[in-house]
């Protein structure tokens, strides 16, 4: 089987998409079973009725720090104090508190999910529904006798609409009001507004009043406002700590409120948590502990009060993160968000939701050792039985099925555990019922955990080989095509066929009888595939290594091993860069070494391009230092903007004198000159926008209509510039990639809010100082007659090329993540993205911010198609050899994932595998795009311009 070109990339895309999916396949099978029974403790509920409620995006340390108070007036007192003390007095009079830990994705729906339902749903579903469920869950309202909820429309659907119908009632204000841009207070005012209005009516209402007086009832309270703050003005911001004390007064207010209605019966059971925080730079998502670790407070019915050391020693709980709070008397009980879940179904009596793995916080319980034994078993047999149905599942598909030990075993059978678990409560002996009630909680877990990774070994087999097959696959097609050109041979086998169908067909029977997903068959076909492809190409392979050899010199093998490691080691660079971002800066450091491998001589005849080199590279080495934590600056914004319009109009000025005569009165022409004015112009013009928007926001006016609109229109006309210049005859690769770089200008003039527009010049700077001098490297390398004889036309590619693959390579990396922390997109802030999408939209602010990251990537590819036909390499060989190394990185990184440990480590690890796998169906993208971008006639011109 030969492939083209087009066929080759093809075969990169749909392998490396399919292949992404196995991190899900792996790591995130969805928890969900179905058929358990429920389980209650059976003890008298201690509370009628529960109010939960949810401050999206708050994070722990703000909620209990003390800071001073924004916005004060002269004359009033700036010294630092809590700025929520109604919390603050839960925590230190009346109830029990911690920290709650989330799980990556750190998502407003994953995170109710967990408190909510008490399941970590898989990572997946975020994609396959944002407001409704993807597939059907139990949860604490589905349990409750009645929930009533007010809040976000993002959030409340979905689980009105997972619940038994009828049984949850959703208020939401309008998607609309959603906007960053303006004052989100008023998000959270309209909630304690409505439910106030709610209890009113209840007054008067005697069917809606003997409804809130039932038992088993939740109240739900989401407030938006502070994640929509932090998003807009960051954590840290005034309008944040605003926001705080806005929700500290609603909640009190509302606390006075229930319990006049209620009479202050004492059966409000009272539980005040986040669905995950906030970090510094206005993002949430990965695995930050800022936006894992939440504030929890639970106080009223059945909530123990607060357990306080009177010695003067620090109580228990306690570490440096929580040192600043002055709140070391008070014990500290941290707790894991779905356990949340089992606190809440425990406090007014109902069933623990069906796929719940929370344990039940004991520590936060007012209740008697029995209640809280009975309780704990309740708790583990829920999850037991969840285990059950899991191994009853995977049992009847598996073949060779090999049990978990620790819930098979004589003593330790699940059985046994719950009988003797059944005769210490007989017996009184509490604490040790509660003591092994953890331990069968413990094995069940463990238990669960094996299930969902029973089959790692095997997919994780699969995918190894399928990435160690497309490299080597990848390196013969590379060989074959550019480096022995038709001397290159394939030997055709039947036994192999024969051999790759039997194992094929093997495979696949495994899976079709274990009733695997069919993802699996895809993980399966790639190996044995590529592997076939690998060894009818073996001659290839033996021939063509030692020919590479033969071209350098009387050392020529020991040379190919040097540079051989060499290559690796830049490899493993850029990977210790996806922690440590410093690795970038010395490799851009390291790169003004470059040119003087080439001697003196090369550098005084090239001195202009030298000196571009060296301080483009000095430029780029300082981005990767910088924080990634930006914060707005217009005078960051205006110098990018400044440089860009001045590039323009030097280019509008002095670009005549790149060109020869003809090309020279086509560019003076009148059509010309008119694009290139408008581009400037709109460069122009949205720094104007763009100050005035940046004003607006800040003064909390909103973003003004005209503003937005304008914008839109200018983000449009740049882009529409380029194909108006492709109706122009001038096809001079430099004059295209100048109107590359005005092109995208205003984008990232719009799209700024710190130092990425200067980051966008010295970029682009870099790599037109690149293609310049890797055309010069390879005209002193094809310096002879006989060599530029030899390689007239499409030549053969060199091992040399190899560099320019790796240098494209990093400069992508670089290009990727000199703005940004490379663990997630979620360091890469959603400020600047509200001047264009003030309404919350989580997918069209995505979306914009993805444009964003790809332009470099739109640059880079123009650049390397440039070098790809002005140094006479075959169409899209460059490209290739690329696709055959950035697996490299993908390996390193598929054996770095983490599943345990903290959530920093295990979001990070994944976020790098799957960054590292869309490198190659970015790269298989980017070759058309530079096709796109670049025209055979100019590259043409401008080489035969260059040998003259």
């Amino acid at each position: 089987m030969q492939l083209n070109r087009l066929s080759f990339l093809a075969v990169a895309a749909i392998f490396h998409f399919s292949y992404i999916w196995s991190i899900f396949d792996i790591y995130f099978v969805s928890p969900i079973v179905h058929g358990m029974r429920h389980h209650s403790s059976g003890i008298k509920p201690p509370a009628k009725r529960l109010f939960f409620i949810v401050g999206d995006g708050f994070r722990a340390d703000k909620c209990f720090q003390s800071h001073t108070p924004p916005f004060l007036k002269d004359g009033e007192d700036p010294t630092p104090r809590p700025l929520a003390p109604f919390l603050r007095s839960r925590v230190l009079e009346a109830g029990s508190f911690g920290v709650s830990h989330t799980r990556m994705p750190t998502e407003s729906r994953p995170g109710h999910v967990a408190l909510i339902a008490g399941l970590y749903e898989d990572v997946s579903a975020v994609t396959t529904g944002w407001k409704l469920n993807p597939v059907n869950f139990d949860s604490v309202f589905n349990q409750s006798s009645h929930t009533w909820s007010w809040g976000s429309p993002d959030i409340l659907p979905m689980f009105k609409e997972g619940a038994v119908p009828g049984k949850v009632d959703a208020l939401s204000y309008s998607e609309d009001d959603e906007d960053f841009t303006g004052d989100s207070t008023k998000l959270d005012t309209w909630v304690f507004d409505h439910v106030r209005d709610f209890f009113a009516q209840a007054e008067h209402d005697e069917e809606l009043r003997s409804a809130v007086n039932g038992d088993k009832v939740v109240f739900f309270l989401h407030l938006l406002g502070l994640d929509s703050t932090g998003h807009g003005f960051r954590p840290y911001s005034p309008e944040y700590l605003w926001n705080i004390q806005v929700v500290d007064a609603g909640v009190q207010d509302l606390v006075n409120t229930v319990d006049k209605f209620y009479g202050n019966d004492g059966k409000t059971a009272w539980v005040f948590t986040a669905d995950h925080g906030m970090s510094d730079w206005g993002s949430h998502g990965d695995g930050h502990p800022d936006n894992t670790r939440t504030p929890l407070i639970a106080w009223g019915a059945g909530i123990r009060g607060p357990d306080i050391v009177t010695d003067g020693t620090i109580a228990s709980g306690h570490d440096e993160f929580s040192s600043d709070w002055n709140l070391d008397r008070v014990r500290r009980v941290d707790v894991d968000q779905a356990d949340i879940a089992a606190l809440m179904a425990h406090l007014i009596g109902v069933n623990y939701p069906a796929n719940s793995v929370g344990v039940l916080p004991l520590e936060y319980l007012d209740a008697t050792d029995e209640e809280k034994a009975r309780s704990i078993l309740a708790n583990a047999l829920e999850i037991l039985e969840m285990f059950k149905v899991k191994e009853a599942k995977k049992m009847s598909t598996q073949i060779n099925f090999v049990p978990f030990a620790l819930l098979q075993e004589g003593e330790l059978s699940s059985q046994a555990r719950v009988d003797k678990i059944q005769s210490l409560i007989q017996s009184q002996d509490y604490g040790s019922a509660i003591s092994q009630s953890k331990d069968l909680i413990l094995a069940s877990l463990q238990g669960l955990r094996y299930m969902q990774t029973y089959d790692w070994l095997f997919l994780r087999t699969l995918v190894t080989l399928g990435y160690l097959g497309w490299i080597l696959f990848a390196l013969a097609f590379v060989i074959q095509q550019h480096f022995l050109g038709s001397t290159a041979t394939r030997k055709w086998s039947s036994a192999a066929f024969v051999s790759f169908l039997s194992t094929l067909t093997g495979v696949f029977a495994i899976i079709y009888v274990q009733q695997s997903p069919w993802t699996y068959y895809m993980y399966a076909f790639a190996p044995v595939f590529f592997w076939w492809q690998v060894w009818l190409s073996r001659d290839a392979l033996m021939v063509g290594l030692p020919l590479l050899a033969q071209r350098h010199g009387p050392h020529r093998y020991f040379g190919l091993l040097v540079k051989s490691m060499g290559f690796l080691v830049v490899l493993e660079a850029i990977v210790y860069g996806y922690f440590h971002r410093e690795v970038f800066t010395v490799c851009f450091v390291l790169g003004l070494t470059w040119p003087w491998f080439y001697g003196v001589g090369f550098i005084k005849r090239n001195a202009i391009t030298v000196s571009l080199w060296s301080v483009s590279c000095l430029a780029m080495s300082v981005f990767t230092l910088l924080p990634v934590v930006k914060v707005e600056s217009l005078v960051q914004i205006h110098s990018a903007g400044g440089l860009m319009l001045a590039t323009g109009l030097g280019y509008i000025a002095y670009g005549h004198r790149l060109f020869d005569t003809d090309t020279k009165t086509i560019f003076n022409g009148k059509y010309m000159q008119f694009l290139l004015g408008l581009q400037c112009g709109l460069i122009a013009l949205s720094m104007a926008v763009t100050h005035g928007s940046v004003q607006s926001i800040q003064a909390k006016k909103g973003l003004p209509f005209g503003n937005q609109v304008m914008g839109w229109c200018i983000l449009g006309l740049s882009l529409v510039a380029l194909p108006m210049h492709r109706l122009t005859p001038l096809r001079h690769y430099q004059h295209q990639l100048m109107v590359l770089f005005l092109s995208f200008s205003p984008t990232f003039v719009i799209l700024t809010i710190s130092y990425e527009g200067l980051f966008y010049v010295s970029f682009c700077a870099m790599l037109a100082a690149w293609v310049q001098m890797e055309y010069l490297v390879y005209q002193q390398v094809n310096s002879t007659e006989e060599t530029r004889a030899k390689n007239r036309g499409v030549r053969v590619l060199d091992l040399g090329d190899n560099r320019i693959a790796l240098f494209f390579f990093f400069f992508i990396q670089a290009g990727f993540f000199g703005t940004g922390n490379v663990a997630s997109l979620g360091s890469f802030s959603l400020e600047s993205v509200v001047r264009l999408v003030p309404i919350f939209n989580p997918f069209a602010m995505g979306a914009i911010l993805v444009y964003k990251l790809l332009i470099p990537f739109a640059i880079i590819s123009a650049n390397l198609g440039v070098l790809n036909r002005i140094i006479q390499a075959p169409p899209s060989a460059l490209f290739m050899i690329v696709m055959s190394i950035t697996d490299v990185l993908t390996l390193n990184f598929f054996y770095m994932v983490k599943d345990e440990g903290s959530w920093l480590d295990i979001g990070t690890t994944i976020s790098h595998f799957v960054i590292a796998s869309l490198f190659c169906v970015f790269v298989a993208a980017l070759e058309p795009l530079s096709g796109l971008f670049v025209g055979d006639q100019g590259v043409e011109s401008a080489k035969e311009k260059k040998k003259e």
